[in-house]
């Protein structure tokens, strides 16, 4: 039998003792079982019982989190075991995960928006939920707002060959004034070719400090090991990753670049344009791609003088992806990667509008940030493990870290 058909038939065991007076016990003896099914499923995962000694070993436990959980028979405390690499969740919760989420976000949009105790009981109980009063919404944002704070202050421990920057903008109130912050989010791929949130953190404006200080962060908690960074142009990135990341490579997004190129060439000749350039990125390596560039821009530069000086001065870093296996060039000429997740922290963000402070932004969208992280974990590898010990080897492009004093300055 499947994992996740136990927890349909465990519940309908019980079902059959519901009038049992003593419920406190059914509990208890319900919590036993999924815990004792969580320890089984760990072991099999990281190949080895507790204390075992073993060849198959790849991991070892590091403590349980206590995760409150809704049954038939009332709330039960799952310890769900943590993992000192990756995570682990419980597979007979992933159907409710959506579910949960979806739960969580009502009663925090309803918080945020100051929606009365009463709205939220009535929105809990048209969902299947027992009332829950001001107390229990503010306990539920008090564990999520833990919950995230944990998250983004984990040490990060292995080596992050690529990373991914973007900034997102939604409107928050603060001194009385509603503007648009700048909401920073970086994506990394480990040396097992697995993909991680990082980090984010949410700030005034999108400037050179601002981005310095969250690459900071993100070194204090043993980012390592990164050889290539994809963002945009903007100069303030650009110089705190020079900064902070210094002597790693960094790739221009193609697809921002793309268009800064196009925006000098009159739209009804966009089209021929792009088709021509585009010809530059379908080398089979930066060499060729180089000689491509050269005879591209002899054939245009006379026409549209000022779009071929634009791509002339900005290849060189749209094309440092080239560097790297081929089998991740896709991922890597541009931020898409990033792009498809901010377009959800957007939808997300645009149902509550306006935030009321900073805190309530990072608490929404952090919880959606660890959802995200933990089907990462649970999915297949972005790339192979194979393809990431050949980036491994190219230690001729590894960063240094900027001198402590520089850190701190």
């Amino acid at each position: 039998m499947a994992t996740k058909d136990i927890m349909p038939l465990i519940e309908e065991i019980f079902k059959q003792y519901a009038d049992v007076k003593d419920g406190d016990f059914l509990r208890e003896t319900m919590a036993l079982i999924l815990n004792k099914l969580m320890e089984a499923q760990v072991s099999a995962q990281i190949g080895a019982d507790k204390y075992e000694r073993s060849d198959s070993r790849n991991n070892h436990r590091n403590g349980t989190r206590t995760r409150p959980y809704e049954t038939r028979l009332g709330s039960i405390d799952l310890n769900i075991p943590k993992l000192r690499q990756g995570t682990y969740f419980p597979s007979f919760l992933e159907p409710r995960r959506m579910w949960e989420q979806a739960l969580i976000n009502v009663i925090q949009e309803a918080y945020i928006h100051g929606v009365s105790t009463r709205k939220v009981d009535e929105i809990v109980q048209a969902m299947g939920m027992e009332g829950i009063d001001k107390s229990a919404v503010s306990r539920i944002s008090k564990e999520l707002d833990e919950h995230v704070s944990s998250f983004v202050k984990r040490p990060l421990t292995y080596q992050y060959p690529y990373v991914w920057l973007d900034a997102t903008f939604p409107k928050v109130r603060e001194g009385g004034h509603v503007q648009n912050m700048a909401l920073v989010v970086a994506v990394g791929v480990n040396e097992n070719g697995e993909r991680e949130i990082l980090g984010f953190d949410i700030g005034m404006t999108e400037n050179g400090p601002f981005w310095t200080e969250f690459l900071r962060s993100l070194v204090a908690r043993g980012l390592r090991g990164v050889k290539l960074v994809i963002s945009d142009a903007h100069e303030g990135l650009k110089g705190a990753i020079s900064e902070v990341l210094n002597g790693c490579s960094w790739q221009r997004c193609r697809v921002h670049f793309m268009r800064n190129v196009l925006c000098q060439v009159p739209r009804t000749q966009q089209g021929m344009v792009s088709a021509i350039v585009r010809t530059i990125f379908a080398a089979s390596d930066q060499k060729s791609a180089k000689e491509q560039l050269s005879m591209v821009v002899s054939q245009l530069e006379n026409r549209f003088p000022k779009a071929m000086e634009v791509l002339e001065n900005g290849c060189e870093d749209a094309l440092q992806y080239m560097m790297f296996p081929s089998v991740h060039w896709a991922q890597l000429h541009s931020t898409n990667p990033l792009e498809r997740l901010n377009r959800e922290i957007r939808r997300r963000t645009d149902v509550v509008s306006i935030f009321p402070n900073r805190s309530s932004a990072i608490r929404l969208v952090g919880s959606l940030l660890i959802e995200q992280h933990d089907e990462w974990q649970v999915g297949r590898k972005y790339f192979s493990k194979e393809s990431m010990n050949k980036v491994l080897n190219l230690v001729e492009n590894t960063y240094t870290l900027a001198p402590v004093a520089l850190l701190h300055k």
